[in-house]
């Protein structure tokens, strides 16, 4: 059974967390801080070990865990297994609740480079949470309640971050209209102009989430992510969250990514088209050459809530605070939120529809 590494406190071997607010490693028992640097020198001998033992025991398990979907681990704090599946690199022991690093998850080439550290901490998303909701009169009870709110999780989602050159072309049919009046007769004349722009656009860091448990909708709904904060990758920012190593390949994730290049290009050419009446694409063309790919672990606040069997997420991004995700309408509140404010009036069918829209946007 392979190992799992606890940052425990120099001080006093209480479990370490990574604290959003002071970008410190902090202790909940004595107090203590301590810089990334610091614990990185203390563990990273420690973590090499438990990497290269995890490594081997993956190998002799690898039937098993393939069949079953799931790993078990030793919390080396206190013994217990630790049940997660074969993507989780970092969690918390259920037993004595302190925060777990898999190091055996980052072998293979499954190390990322990179990573963007939390800066919201869970207070600040609760608090965001309660505010965002309170503004839904037609939301359900339960996406309301306190405890409800406070079961959000804060994970490092695995992104790629592509880079390298697109070589794109557009053609336009494009015209100009003016009139001229003679008397009583006006004449309009309309000219067409075959219009061509090509051009190289380098591309940077294009980012797209390999995690297939993640909505990629929601993940694009929450970027930006602000890249001048992205630190070279350290396993002392994970203790306290949740993470996952990606599952969705690099070139499975290039689809996604190119077709934002691609629509990022054609419109950047078409911006320099200007002084036209109207204008109209022909064909379009765009030749992706990738050149530089980064695994990075980006943070974000996740709640997850299930209402009459629909499953609703919603993400907060753990550095900006950007919040998104669906929300359902209780019809019961509707409807007498509706006959307190409209009684005694008679309101069309599209009325009614365009009040509940304004109500749970």
């Amino acid at each position: 059974m392979a190992q799992v590494t606890n940052y425990q406190c120099p001080s006093c071997t209480g479990p370490l967390h990574f604290s959003s607010k002071t970008k410190k490693l902090e202790c909940d028992y004595c107090g203590s801080s301590f810089d990334v640097s610091e614990i990185d020198a203390l563990y990273n001998k420690k973590v090499d070990a438990a990497q290269e033992e995890s490594g081997k025991k993956q190998k002799e398990n690898q039937e098993k865990w393939d069949a079953t979907g799931l790993r078990t681990y030793n919390c080396s704090s206190c013994g217990a297994e630790i049940f997660c599946d074969i993507n989780t690199v970092a969690t918390s022991c259920p037993y004595c609740s302190n925060p777990s690093v898999i190091p055996g998850q980052f072998t293979g080439g499954r190390r990322p480079d990179l990573v963007i550290p939390f800066s919201v901490d869970k207070n600040q998303t609760i608090k965001a949470l309660s505010e965002h909701y309170n503004k839904k009169p037609l939301l359900p009870k339960v996406f309301k309640t306190e405890n409800h709110i406070e079961e959000v999780k804060g994970i490092y989602v695995p992104f790629w971050l592509f880079g390298g050159k697109a070589k794109a072309s557009v053609d336009l049919d494009c015209t100009t209209t003016s009139s001229a009046r003679s008397g009583n007769t006006e004449t309009i004349t309309t000219k067409h102009f075959k219009v061509s722009r090509k051009g190289n656009i380098l591309f940077e860091q294009i980012p797209v989430d390999a995690s297939t448990k993640m909505d990629n909708a929601l993940m694009d709904s929450i970027e930006p992510f602000d890249y001048a904060k992205l630190e070279k990758f350290s396993t002392s920012y994970l203790p306290g969250f949740y993470a996952e190593a990606y599952d969705d390949s690099e070139e499975e994730c290039k689809p996604r990514a190119e077709t934002r290049i691609n629509n990022s290009s054609i419109s950047a050419l078409l911006n320099t088209v200007s002084g036209y009446d109207s204008q109209s694409v022909t064909s379009r063309e765009v030749n992706v050459d990738y050149k530089d790919t980064s695994y990075a672990l980006f943070p974000v606040w996740l709640l997850n809530t299930k209402w009459k069997d629909q499953n609703f997420l919603f993400g907060i991004n753990g550095q900006t605070g950007k919040l998104a995700g669906d929300l359902p309408v209780s019809w019961g509140k509707f409807w007498a939120y509706f006959l307190s404010i409209f009684a005694g009036s008679t309101v069309v069918l599209s009325a009614i529809l365009y009040f509940v829209m304004g109500l749970v946007q």
